[in-house]
């Protein structure tokens, strides 16, 4: 008959559930960097609605002053992106400018755009 030493039965306990606890932070680690993208991929979506809205305020007003609504498109369009969609809309009342923005994530090229807007409107000077 063999004895065994008490110490002996709780090391091998002890390293058993310290490979558990290696195995679950290895099975865990995906998702967790799947939350850092999808949270990295929305701050980076709220900066670009964030240039959106302070380009449409700033080309609104000089469209609403008289400058030529080209030189307001291209404005609105150096501020936000070169790809932006600008739509300019000038009446003796009304000037409004919409801009619209596809955002993608700068690591994940084939995933699909979130497109961000913002629109300003004030009044028209004579």
């Amino acid at each position: 008959m063999t004895l065994r030493h008490p110490r002996t039965s709780r090391s091998a306990k002890r390293s058993a559930s310290r490979g558990s606890v290696t195995a679950e932070t290895a099975a865990m680690l995906p998702a967790l960097m799947v939350v850092l993208a999808a949270a990295l991929w929305a701050i980076q979506a709220v900066g670009a609605q964030l240039e959106c809205v302070d380009a449409a305020r700033t080309a609104a007003r000089a469209a609403a002053r008289g400058e030529p609504l080209d030189q307001v498109r291209d404005f609105a369009r150096s501020v936000t992106r070169p790809d932006a969609e600008v739509d300019v809309t000038r009446d003796p009342e009304f000037t409004k400018v919409q801009i619209t923005v596809e955002v993608r994530p700068a690591w994940g090229r084939s995933l699909p755009a979130v497109r961000v807007s913002a629109a300003a409107i004030t009044n028209t000077e004579p």
